[in-house]
């Protein structure tokens, strides 16, 4: 009976989706909340995790926990352009609105690099890949343009949707990106993004529209989405080139 009660606790550690909550500063001191899901072995591949406009870190309860059964360690972050989504709070948003800060697309680049610093710093020393949804899936593209320590970028939704810095702010950024990259989103948004595709050199690069309408940025993936079975099993065949047998800390 000991024996019994001892395999459930453990089979219950090893099929938990609980995350730890952490803290930490951007670069103008307002604090970032995020959920790490992790098993403290650095030197297993990292996913950095950032949320669509008006959602939180809460976009990603139900998408991280089926990444880390692929191998991977992951964190989801408040970005301060966001607000609630299933039942979490985006505290860096609520901060940022009360001191009557710039919570504009661009306004979370600085949360961004914080984050980046931080998973370089704490919690990853393999390989690197950076998540984004709607507008920040764009941002993940420009940051991967500047920071050769990202290996790898999924972009849902994405799109220049950042007018001050021009019409073509991700399509020109994106032409130096020599790293594998991920670009899906709903069927009708292929506009918005091909030209992004295109300019990318990278021979590592691809996409995936689905054959019914879809959905807009990650939340493709929730199992409420009819389609989100194909938005799965393409995202499973670009991340399996990132999983290797992972030596124990």
């Amino acid at each position: 009976m000991k024996y019994l009660l001892l395999l459930l606790t453990l089979t219950s550690l090893l099929t938990s989706s609980d995350y730890t909550k952490i803290k930490f500063p951007s670069k103008d001191g307002l604090p970032i909340s995020a959920h790490l899901y992790s098993d403290g072995n650095t030197s297993k591949p990292f996913i950095l995790l950032l949320h669509q406009a008006t959602y939180s870190k809460g976009e990603y309860l139900e998408i991280a926990p089926k990444l880390t059964q692929m191998g991977f360690n992951v964190m989801a972050v408040d970005l301060r352009s966001g607000d609630t989504v299933n039942n979490i709070v985006n505290e860096i948003s609520d901060i940022a609105l009360e001191k009557d800060l710039d919570i504009s697309y661009l306004a979370t680049l600085p949360d961004i690099e914080a984050s980046l610093a931080y998973t370089k710093k704490h919690l990853s020393q393999g390989t690197l890949l950076l998540w984004g949804s709607s507008y920040s899936s764009g941002l993940a593209l420009y940051m991967a343009s500047i920071d050769e320590s990202i290996d790898g970028v999924l972009a849902f939704s994405p799109g220049d949707y950042y007018k001050k810095r021009g019409k073509t702010f991700i399509e020109d950024s994106v032409k130096v990106l020599k790293i594998p990259v991920f670009i899906t989103s709903a069927k009708d948004e292929k506009k918005y993004w091909w030209s992004i595709y295109n300019a990318i050199p990278s021979k590592e690069k691809t996409y995936y529209l689905p054959p019914t309408e879809g959905v807009h940025g990650a939340k493709a993936l929730w199992k409420n989405n009819p389609s989100h079975e194909g938005y799965w099993e393409a995202v499973n065949i670009f991340l399996k080139r990132f999983v290797k047998i992972i030596p124990t800390p």
